[in-house]
């Protein structure tokens, strides 16, 4: 039976239009004769020139600036596998295709959120996913491979335990692509015309040495150290200067046309040509200050450059205009230009050129040319390595063991040859991390950049110490309407809740509708099961009055006929010409509008006093629709005219149909090829006017776009804007507020865009559980740690041990089950809908619990902080073991002589640790950041004096991505963030041994 949230997912619109991402044009480039040179089709992006124009749906006021896809989100091996225990195997798919198979115990960001991560390594690409943890049941590969869709394979895969593997594993996870960029920077005249008058300008005017200083700092090539991006370091063959930035940990090398070498005989500059003509994207400054400036991408003369970024400068103004110019075929990537593309800021300018860059080069590695090239690559380097390794495999006798085997008691001589292996492994992977580090081509240099920034995903506590279980939500003004297993409560913030309905009637579902007056709410109690509709005006009264909570009994008059049984229902999103609402019984679809009035347009409720305080009578019966299954998930798609085009997407089997609510027919949508289906969503989303549908199923997410005809059928046709991608933790439910797609685990909120579906940021909340999603964002998650294990209790103090380093030898530590009369503490958190699309949905309403006065909002900062440096602590030999050993039996799925696995007694903490601690302990106890921050600070590469010099490691957040218009809801000031500051950087410290 579908639960009420997953069911609410799909009741929210997602208006959005790719036109903000530029459109595709022809470009001819043609000489000073007019000859033509070059054509080529980009996609041009140049923001709207027409401040009068009609805003385009999904039109937001200010641009979010987020790197896509970062590599402290995806680069798993480095970060959660090397240098630590963990297990590899290796197999041979159906077709015979080798593949490499890497699983670990870790733990979210010293979040006390055990999970196993696993990455496949097959010729077509790399595949990440997290399963969750349970101490009970263990794990086989077996299992994990059927959750990543590999059902058949030959043989069993075998472990790999030579400690070298890990070194061949970081080369494939290398393929992805670099960690650092080289752009080109390309100084064009006003009225040259040909990429040869540009590359022969030997110097640059004062507006281009401004922006270079903008760029990055400038610096002597030779005996530079840092990323080189391919320039001469030692001989100055390359010019004795370039332009270098460090942004966000990705080391960028500026190709400046003007400090390449020039050389007078030769007109073409093939040696600036050599640099900036191999670079994915290429920075032109032009100057001049015409309305429409002459350049075109087909002006460059490479087959190499995808991306092309023109700046100019408005010297009178001190402003910037950018516009972007990518090829055909490169995906579309954010952010996207503002409207119109005009930057006063200058650092804010900056901040959003190199995300642009950065995305921009990402983008392009996924283009058919690139593409094919590092599949290639990976396919030869996964087939070498299975063929040197496989000769090894077959005179080791240990390989065949299964995941999930338990293993005889081995004698004590192998047991200790077995802890000495681990040992050794783990050193050669920390060893392996540090070189990484140490040539500055690795993830662990990504820090935070000292910007701090609100992101718009960022929660308030809406009511802390919030004692029930919840079921489901609705908002109800500023207030919160909370189905829990205490009955219906309306929560307003820390206020007494007060009860609306009693447990005789259990919520499942529930539908406020302050715009028509109504609630519907599905009670679910076995066969018994009903729809409800009340009037909003009768409930408000009934709560001003005091009356007592409405029992099941008291209901009998509010039950919609021929409801019986239902297991879901679902109602159309936007409701301006007719409120419709389908409800499943089993495999039965019931169609029932609202009775038309012509009162329902006029506001007040008290212009519907003449209506009975029952709306039963409101709807009508239209039709019944039968299945062929009963379906588990359920979405009404409105059609264009909304009259005989409407469709009913559902799931169930293995697959997604569409049913038209006229006729009743059904059409095959798509077909899940798996095993084992777990549906979450299917949410609507409009682009630019035409229905579409986002597909959640598994692991995967699916964009479908569907036509309806007049006629009774409808067209889903393949597109270039159909896309697929695939979370990394199955999520529970799904929720769409453009740009963004929200899935929200029990553990986890991971958050990407919906144009191509790339990562933008996971966030780490233990014990999520989605409400509401209906406007604004509704969750309830674990208190955090400082407020749980506050006055002094000893029953966290290894909390923030990560179980992949634990420090001074400590096990890895897991939330224990709660003992008798024990209550987890939760909060009830709020993500306000318009911080997400980045403007105004709708005014804040007056709560129907009390009047309240409206106060200036005050958030509660979630911005990145810098931690604390500490130095890393060896490991001795002896704590290796009881990491290798312990970590290995999680892994297994073994505990100690066959019982329950014991919590050893934490070991003395040594000197060191004991004094970062208590330094630790003396910072602001609120302090919070984002999950995104879970990376290795520069900091730690620091001398002792950089620490001292900033001993809280705090900064402050900035309100540049604030509208200054618009006003974010406040949160208490008593409130605490889910995403949680960890009280050290332990998963990300290396043994310097």
């Amino acid at each position: 039976m579908k639960s009420s949230v997953s069911e609410d997912l799909g009741c929210r619109r997602g208006d959005f239009s790719r036109k903000h991402y530029g459109s595709v044009e022809l470009l001819i480039s043609s000489d000073a004769d007019g000859a033509i040179q070059r054509a080529g089709r980009f996609r041009v992006e140049n923001g709207s020139s027409d401040e009068n124009a009609t805003a385009l749906p999904g039109t937001w006021r200010r641009t979010a600036v987020h790197l896509e896809n970062p590599e402290y989100h995806t680069r798993w091996y480095f970060k959660y596998f090397l240098g630590q225990v963990h297990q590899n195997y290796i197999g041979n798919d159906a077709e015979k295709s080798p593949f490499f198979l890497s699983v670990t115990l870790s733990d979210q960001n010293n979040q006390r959120v055990p999970q196993y991560r696993a990455i496949l390594w097959r010729k077509t690409g790399t595949q990440k996913i997290c399963l969750p943890y349970s101490p009970t049941k263990t794990l086989s590969v077996k299992s994990i491979l059927s959750a990543m869709n590999l059902d058949k394979f030959e043989k069993g895969p075998r472990e790999i335990f030579h400690p070298e593997i890990q070194k061949d594993l970081l080369v494939l996870e290398e393929q992805e692509g670099s960690v650092n960029f080289k752009f080109g920077v390309l100084f064009a005249k006003d009225g040259q015309l040909t990429d040869d008058e540009m590359f022969s300008n030997e110097i640059g005017s004062d507006a281009f040495q401004k922006f270079l200083h903008l760029l990055g700092d400038t610096i002597t090539l030779k005996g530079w150290t840092g990323y080189r991006g391919g320039l001469d370091t030692k001989n100055d063959t390359t010019g004795i200067h370039s332009v270098y930035t460090l942004y966000q940990g990705h080391e960028i090398m500026f190709h400046v046309s003007t400090m390449l070498p020039y050389s007078k005989e030769n007109k073409q500059q093939v040696e600036r040509k050599r640099h900036i003509g191999n670079d994915i994207v290429t920075i032109v400054f032009q100057e001049g200050e015409e309305p429409c400036p002459a350049f075109k991408p087909s002006m460059i003369r490479s087959h190499f450059t995808h991306i092309f970024a023109l700046v100019r400068y408005d010297q009178q103004n001190d402003n910037y205009r950018l516009k972007i110019f990518s090829e055909e075929s490169v995906p579309l990537f954010g952010p996207p230009l503002p409207s119109p593309p005009v930057f006063t800021d200058h650092q804010e300018f900056r901040d959003f050129l190199l995300v642009k860059l950065i995305n921009g080069e990402k983008a392009t590695l996924e283009t058919p040319t690139f593409a094919q090239k590092r599949r290639r690559t990976l396919d030869m380097l996964i087939r070498s390595l299975h063929q040197d390794l496989m000769p090894d495999l077959h005179k080791n006798m240990l390989n065949r063991r299964s995941f999930s085997d338990v293993l005889p008691e081995s004698p004590k001589s192998a047991r200790k040859k077995e802890e000495a292996r681990q040992a050794e492994f783990v050193r050669i992977g920390q060893a392996l991390k540090l070189k990484s580090i140490v040539r500055v081509d690795a993830p662990s240099g990504l820090v935070a950049s000292g910007i701090c920034k609100k992101e718009p995903w960022e929660p308030q506590c809406f009511c802390s110490d919030f004692p029930h279980e919840a079921v489901c939500a609705e908002p109800w003004g500023q207030a919160l309407l909370v189905s829990t297993d205490a009955g219906v409560l309306l929560v307003d913030g820390d206020l007494p809740a007060v009860p609306v309905f009693d447990r005789t009637l259990p919520v499942k579902q529930m539908h406020v509708l302050e715009a028509l007056d109504l609630l519907i709410l599905r009670a679910d109690r076995g066969k018994d099961a009903r729809l409800f509709v009340f009037r909003l005006s009768a409930v408000q009264k009934g709560i001003e009055g005091k009356q007592a909570a409405w029992g099941r009994c008291d209901c009998r008059e509010n039950k919609l006929e021929k409801t019986k049984g239902c297991h879901l229902y679902a109602i159309n999103t936007h409701h301006s010409r007719e409120l419709r609402v389908v409800v499943a019984i089993r495999n039965k679809l019931l169609l029932i509008t609202r009775k038309h009035n012509k009162l329902r347009g006029l506001p007040g409720p008290s212009l519907l006093s003449p209506l009975s305080e029952s709306p039963v009578e409101e709807f009508q019966y239209i039709r019944e629709i039968c299945l062929t299954d009963s379906p588990v998930v359920m979405t009404l798609v409105d059609g264009p005219t909304e009259e005989s085009d409407n469709l009913i997407c559902v799931a169930y089997r293995h697959q997604f149909d569409v049913v038209n609510e006229s006729t009743g027919e059904a059409f095959r949508l798509h077909h899940v090829e798996a095993s084992r289906v777990h549906f979450v969503a299917a949410i609507d989303v409009y682009e630019d006017g035409e229905a579409g549908l986002l597909l959640c199923y598994n692991y995967s997410c699916i964009y479908k776009k569907v036509c309806p005809f007049n006629g009774g059928s409808f067209l889903v046709q393949p597109s270039a804007s159909d896309f697929q991608f695939c979370w990394n933790q199955a999520p529970y439910a799904v929720v769409c507020a453009f740009p963004y797609l929200l899935a929200f685990t029990p553990d986890s909120m991971e958050i990407r865009l919906v144009v191509n579906g790339n990562l933008v940021h996971t966030a780490v909340v233990p014990q999520l559980q989605l409400v509401a999603s209906r406007s604004d964002i509704y969750f309830t998650a674990a208190a955090a740690e400082s407020q749980v294990l506050s006055g002094g209790s000893s029953k966290g103090a290894s909390a923030h041990n990560s179980p992949q380093t634990p420090p001074g030898g400590d096990a890895p530590v897991f939330p224990s089950s709660l003992g008798e009369g024990e209550i987890q503490s939760k909060n009830l958190y709020k993500i306000p809908l318009r911080n997400l699309v980045g403007r105004s949905i709708e005014r804040p309403l007056k709560s129907p619990l009390v009047p309240k006065v409206i106060t200036p909002p005050t958030s509660i900062s979630v911005g990145i902080a810098a931690i604390p440096v500490t130095h890393s602590l060896s490991l001795s030999r002896m704590e290796i073991k009881e990491i290798a050993s312990r970590t290995r039996r999680e892994l297994l799925g073994l505990s100690d002589n066959g019982s329950p696995r014991s919590e050893a007694a934490p070991k003395p903490k040594s000197k060191a640790r004991k004094q970062f601690e208590e330094n630790r302990g003396a910072s602001a106890p609120g302090t919070v950041r984002s999950a995104s921050s879970d990376r290795i600070t520069s900091g730690s590469l620091e001398s002792p004096s950089t620490a001292e010099a900033n001993p809280e490691g705090q900064c402050a957040s900035t309100g540049s991505d604030q509208d200054p218009g618009e006003d974010r809801e406040g949160s208490p000031v008593w409130g605490s963030s889910p995403f949680q500051l960890p009280a050290s950087s332990d998963e990300d410290i290396i043994d310097l041994k």
